[in-house]
């Protein structure tokens, strides 16, 4: 299931987005959940990550396609956006916000069945798992690949990343249960590791990125046999 919004003021071409949608999933075998919404302000209010693809529209009434793009790049490095428009001069500002490509209207099956191809391409390829987590003021989603390790501090959990520090509520034990299947190793009640970023193992702390983190005793000889396995299991 691939989870699309469209994100369109004009309900010509919603109908239309909506047509080619459907005709490719019956040529192509694939399955859409699609979401529609009016204007740029009505993805961004309750935004939570949702979406596989999007296809906005640039020029909207209350809220434009591109500023939407730049508040869903704040919770979202994930999610493909496709620009519709009838001006080739945004093409350029879309780099501005990871844009994947860019339709023109009036839009051809012909041209939207090929972009579109190369967007679910590219969502095959990263095949990679993501999370989402509460933070304040909305929802993020991170690659799991991105997250050093995560902290608990607290009531909350500290998500150290590649793309910064986010903090949310939770607990240690429901975020290891989540990870269960993911390369992720106690370090001790406080650390959950990413043995994916794990450089070595010094004075009994793993270093992680250059940072030393403490590795309980009774939590060692399990951590060296999992991240032995995962270093063999890389080769």
């Amino acid at each position: 299931m691939i989870r699309i919004a469209i994100v369109e003021d004009e309900e010509y071409y919603v109908n239309e987005l909506n047509g080619y949608l459907e005709k490719y999933q019956k040529e192509c075998g694939e399955e859409f959940e699609v979401t529609v919404y009016r204007d740029g302000d009505g993805i961004t209010a309750k935004y939570r990550a949702q979406f596989d693809i999007i296809l906005m529209d640039i020029q909207m009434k209350f809220m434009d396609g591109m500023s939407a793009a730049e508040e869903i790049r704040k919770q979202d490095s994930e999610v493909v956006i496709m620009f519709i428009t009838n001006m080739t001069q945004y093409a350029i500002r879309g780099y501005e916000v990871n844009a994947l490509d860019y339709i023109l209207k009036p839009v051809s099956y012909f041209a939207f069945s090929q972009k579109l191809g190369r967007a679910i391409a590219r969502i095959r390829k990263r095949g990679s798992r993501s999370i989402t987590i509460p933070v304040k003021g909305g929802m993020i989603r991170l690659n799991v690949s991105d997250i050093y390790y995560i902290e608990s501090v607290g009531h909350n959990l500290i998500f150290h990343s590649t793309t910064g520090n986010h903090m949310a509520a939770g607990t240690m034990k429901s975020i290891a249960e989540e990870l269960t299947d993911a390369s992720f190793s106690r370090g001790n009640k406080c650390y959950l590791i990413n043995l994916e970023h794990v450089e070595g193992i010094r004075d009994k702390c793993a270093i992680v990125r250059g940072e030393a983190l403490q590795i309980s005793r009774p939590r060692m000889n399990d951590f060296m046999q999992e991240l032995t396995q995962y270093w063999g299991d890389s080769k």
